[in-house]
């Protein structure tokens, strides 16, 4: 009885931990995050159950045969074989259809449009945003081809709009990552590649360099600003008649160097 009632508290201890690691809602920065959220958020309800229910059975076969001096191998039985590898099947293909459905997503995919191959800007909607990436030991350049407007103090994109990103790199391999918009891609010299996305929260998002490039690696950070559409224009006229008011690219690698 005693042993019983163990199994029962470890059972009812692993629910609540497996309950608690089931992360809370939280609001997506962009249409891109939501999708990675909720993806993530699926493989959970359905891992969460089959992990509880491996650790419940594995705890009272613990339990039950614990005095089994003289075990015996265990009987052939076809039904349990069947079922276990149906239900297996079952959940591989509900993983698999679930990921394939998010990776296939234009907001996900880092495909470009071009069916060429020709990884050159310029194809994005005109209705969509289209902002170039450059990256360079150890800074950021944002271009905006369309509106003849270049920056390294910060990417300011509007909210609720099609983003086109091409990134691309100057010299060394980067990786333009932001965590709260759902975005990582690879910078590689002589490249571009696509990041589309749509922001849905209007703030300020942390971008940094995810792949080791030299010593002014940790230093190799910006941000990402998503404002209204109303401000993104004015942001873009006031950019326009004041070339220089987005800063110079060349100010984090001389502190860098004033540093070394």
């Amino acid at each position: 009885m005693r042993g019983e009632r163990r199994t029962i508290v470890f059972v009812g201890v692993l629910a609540v931990l497996a309950v608690a690691a089931v992360p809370t809602v939280a609001v997506a920065g962009s249409v891109t995050d939501q999708l990675i959220r909720r993806l993530n958020r699926q493989l959970l309800y359905i891992a969460v159950p089959i992990a509880v229910l491996v650790e419940a059975i594995l705890a009272y076969t613990v339990w039950r045969f614990r005095d089994n001096d003289e075990p015996e191998p265990t009987k052939e039985n076809r039904q349990l074989e069947i079922t276990w590898t149906l239900a297996t099947a079952l959940v591989l293909l509900f993983v698999g259809t679930a990921s394939f459905y998010v990776l296939a997503q234009p907001t996900v995919s880092t495909v470009l449009d071009d069916p060429h191959g020709s990884h050159e800007p310029g194809n994005a909607p005109e209705d969509a945003v289209e902002a170039h990436v450059v990256t360079e030991q150890w800074n950021y350049t944002f271009e905006y081809p369309n509106e003849n407007v270049t920056t390294s103090e910060s990417l300011v994109l509007p909210a609720n709009r099609t983003i086109y990103l091409y990134v691309t790199s100057e010299d060394v391999i980067h990786s333009v990552h932001v965590p709260e918009l759902g975005l990582k891609q690879d910078a590689i010299p002589g490249e571009y590649h696509l990041l589309r996305t749509e922001p849905t929260q209007e703030g300020e998002y942390r971008l940094y360099c995810a792949e080791l490039c030299g010593r002014g690696h940790p230093e190799m950070l910006s941000t990402v600003r998503v404002v209204s559409e109303d401000e993104y224009e004015s942001w873009l006229e006031g950019e326009a008649l004041d070339p220089d008011a987005g800063g110079d690219a060349s100010t984090n690698e001389s502190t860098i160097d004033g540093n070394a």
